[in-house]
């Protein structure tokens, strides 16, 4: 693996910005995580398609990241690249009842703008942080509403073979997951909303954001929820039942909002979130039998909980 030689390259040969030893802190919801070896820009599927030729090349791993919003980086960083996606993929255009949006998309700028233009389908997701790739990736969504519903193709790149569209109904959408990620890189999506009377969409909203700053602690970093709800039950009431409420391990705390939660209270590291995940997963599976399993994603050197 030859990073300074890969750096060389890429820099001569994309459009976008390459870094070397970039705090990856600097780009997760967590404010945590050390510096990976590479962070590329990729502005175009051009700069994609050569940053993944030449990584492979070069022998070096690497990983595509949105907005960090349910990633946890290793103190350590990460040896390999990072890749995100630029400018061609921040782009969206409404045509009728439906929106064309790329991946790297903020989510909230489209529930706001599917607003404006009286469109409904989307309330859901107000609140919701990140992209739109990284929801459709994972399937986004409440227990009523998700992604997937208003999805009507998905455009995925697919490393030595191009672009592929793959249509809304061939996908496998599930609880917190959509089994695109596997299949290849999210580029694009066309979602399909309907027409709507715009006091109702407001009304949703407005439901939905006040639902979540009543449950969730926001304004304080997070990766929202750490666990996927077992079968029939909520991570949360597990967690809070067990009395780990406001458990603290270094800069990291459970939050006292909703137990699902662990938050960054300034200065956390890596290592205090993951401490704290394998502190609820023994305690919840002692008393309760129960395995919860981590939603949010790991990446670095660190043993996975």
């Amino acid at each position: 693996m030859t990073v300074t030689h890969a750096y060389q390259r890429l820099k001569a040969k994309l459009s976008g910005d390459v870094r070397a030893m970039e705090p990856m802190a600097r780009h997760t919801s967590y404010r945590i995580g050390g510096p990976a070896d590479l962070f590329l820009i990729c502005d175009t599927v051009a700069d994609l398609s050569e940053a993944i030729e030449i990584l492979s090349e070069e022998g070096i791993p690497f990983v595509v990241v949105g907005k960090g919003t349910n990633l946890l980086v290793s103190d350590e960083g990460y040896r390999g690249a990072v890749l995100t996606l630029g400018k061609e993929f921040k782009r969206h255009a409404v045509e009728g009842d439906y929106v064309r949006a790329g991946a790297a998309c903020v989510l909230a700028y489209l529930v706001q703008d599917a607003f404006a233009r009286g469109l409904g389908g989307l309330e859901f997701a107000v609140g919701v942080p990140g992209t739109l790739g990284g929801a459709l990736a994972m399937n986004a969504g409440t227990r009523d509403a998700w992604i997937g519903q208003v999805t009507d193709s998905v455009t995925l790149y697919v490393p030595g073979e191009g672009l592929e569209r793959v249509s809304g109904r061939d996908i496998t959408w599930g609880y917190r997951r959509s089994g695109l990620p596997e299949r290849g890189i999210i580029v694009e999506s066309v979602l399909k909303l309907a027409e709507a009377d715009p006091r109702r969409i407001r009304l949703q909203m407005e439901q939905a954001l006040d639902r979540r700053k009543e449950s969730q602690p926001l304004g304080i970093p997070s990766a929202g929820s750490v666990f996927v709800n077992p079968a029939g039950d909520s991570a949360g009431r597990l967690i809070e039942a067990a009395g780990l409420k406001n458990t603290r391990l270094g800069g990291a705390r459970v939050s006292d909002v909703h137990a699902n939660f662990i938050v960054n209270d300034g200065g956390a590291r890596a290592s205090d979130v993951i401490g704290l995940i394998r502190k609820i997963q023994m305690t919840v599976r002692d008393r309760y039998g129960i395995e919860l399993q981590p939603e949010v994603r790991f990446l670095g050197e660190f043993a996975e909980p």
